[in-house]
């Protein structure tokens, strides 16, 4: 075992041992958190603030103090000088919509996240008020409500300038932040979407858009591109001739300027394409995802999906492209494009709810991005886009404060070993604590849950 790891154990021991048994349930309302003597990553910048108080008040961080006066009847969470306290995680695209999977994504560090489409009325219109409110346990939710051009990837679909402005004001009565747009749209009805989002404060991401392509539609307003590899199908040119090749690495910079002159972010979504790429034309490769440890936390309708899944019926190789996807994310790293984490889960087999989120970050790092620049992707970038989204938004995403109080207690520090967040010590979503053990009843909930729906009557 590394040193860096021993220290993590014999941490995590001692505050397994001191740590007081919180109560994970009640109200961020009135309540008072002080995290004790705690190594503060804050993600403003690459540093850690040592042996420091972080007080929380009503959801909310109040004080960040070397030394200061603990409030009388607050809950104390001691670090002992060996524990860091880091952002909250955030996947900026998930497909999950149950309260099953909102506790697996709490229970892996994930206090943030961004459904991108399908999610059903129920969960937009019930489920996430009810975590907002504390009433169930699981991330912070935000909503974009996908639109098309034709109904045959089974979305929402206008045919015209004066159907896409309604559709707008629908989603923005029911409550939805963003509108997603999809493959095909017309220029037309692509225009009114981004106009109208505009005037209604529901800014476009998504897609590329066939007819549009993605510099037409990040010059015309699109806030956030979806997928790093929508850059493959809407922006760098193909061949019929040559499927398999990868892009012309001479139009990065290209790519980027149109990122940057339009100040818009990218969700890096490396290791969803590499999971794809990983069972094209492989049905073995499904099985093994099916037989994996996690799949005991996926609801067992994806787990038919996945067995289903068509990329294991593909031809032909992505390996190119992969590799071609992992210079251009680096390269739009280092050129300072605002990156976001996201995962596409639970959609792709293999990329689960939660823990998909941890591969993507350690193949962002294997991509050659710093750790501080990978876990940026989950933790400040996401609370910059929110906030460029809707600029009256409660900030998080930092530890400072008046931020949210959304926390990791961590057993190393994630700036010197990433798999840290894999094994949060503890997780405050909007004020509302959880230790390791309160993680673990979540997990052995939702386990349990889909074991009934499985076991025969």
């Amino acid at each position: 075992m590394s040193p860096v790891h021993l220290a993590a154990a014999a941490c995590a021991a001692c505050l397994a041992l001191l740590s007081p048994r919180p109560f994970a349930a009640e109200s961020a309302q009135g309540a008072v958190t002080a995290f004790v003597d705690v190594n503060v990553v804050p993600m403003d910048s690459e540093r850690v603030l040592p042996h420091r108080t972080v007080l929380v008040r009503d959801g909310r961080i109040a004080a960040i103090e070397a030394s200061m006066p603990v409030p009388p009847g607050a809950r104390i969470v001691e670090g002992h000088g060996r524990a860091y306290l880091a952002p909250g995680l955030a996947d900026m695209h998930t497909h999950a919509d149950t309260a099953e999977e909102m506790k697996v994504y709490l229970a892996n560090g994930v206090t943030s996240v961004l459904n991108m489409g399908e999610a059903s009325n129920a969960f937009v219109g019930r489920i996430r008020q009810a975590i907002h409110a504390g009433t169930k346990p699981g991330p912070h939710v935000y909503a974009a409500f996908v639109v098309d051009g034709s109904p045959r990837y089974g979305h929402f679909s206008v045919t015209n300038a004066d159907e896409a402005r309604w559709i707008v004001r629908l989603a923005k009565t029911n409550g939805y932040e963003f509108i997603k747009v999809y493959n095909d749209l017309s220029p037309e009805a692509f225009a009114a979407l981004v106009e109208e989002g505009r005037a209604q404060g529901l800014p476009v991401v998504g897609h590329g858009v066939t007819r549009v392509g993605l510099q037409r539609q990040l010059d015309a307003g699109q806030l956030m591109v979806a997928h790093a590899e929508e850059f493959l199908y809407a922006f760098f040119p193909t061949s019929d001739a040559a499927p398999d090749a990868a892009p012309d690495a001479q139009r990065i910079p290209e790519a980027i300027q149109t990122i940057r002159r339009n100040r818009a972010f990218v969700t890096a979504d490396l290791n969803t394409y590499a999971t794809i790429a990983r069972q094209w034309g492989r049905p073995d490769v499904v099985a093994g995802f099916l037989r994996r440890p996690q799949t005991r936390w996926l609801a067992p309708q994806w787990r038919i999906d996945w067995s289903g899944s068509g990329y294991a019926k593909r031809s032909g190789s992505l390996d190119a492209k992969l590799a071609f996807l992992a210079r251009f994310i680096k390269a739009m790293s280092d050129a300072g494009v605002p990156l976001l984490a996201g995962t596409d889960a639970p959609t792709i087999p293999g990329v689960a709810p939660g823990t998909s989120l941890h591969d993507d970050l350690q193949a962002l790092e294997r991509a050659g991005l710093s750790r501080y620049r990978a876990l940026e992707t989950a933790t400040r970038t996401p609370g910059e886009l929110i906030r460029r989204a809707m600029p009256g938004a409660e900030p998080f995403g930092t530890v400072a404060p008046g931020s949210r109080a959304d926390l990791l207690l961590l057993a190393a520090n994630p700036l010197e070993d990433l798999s840290t967040v894999r094994t949060p010590l503890g997780v405050m979503t909007n004020g509302r604590w959880y230790a390791r053990e309160d993680l673990r009843k979540l997990l052995d909930d939702v386990a349990a849950t889909y074991a009934r729906a499985t076991t025969p009557r």
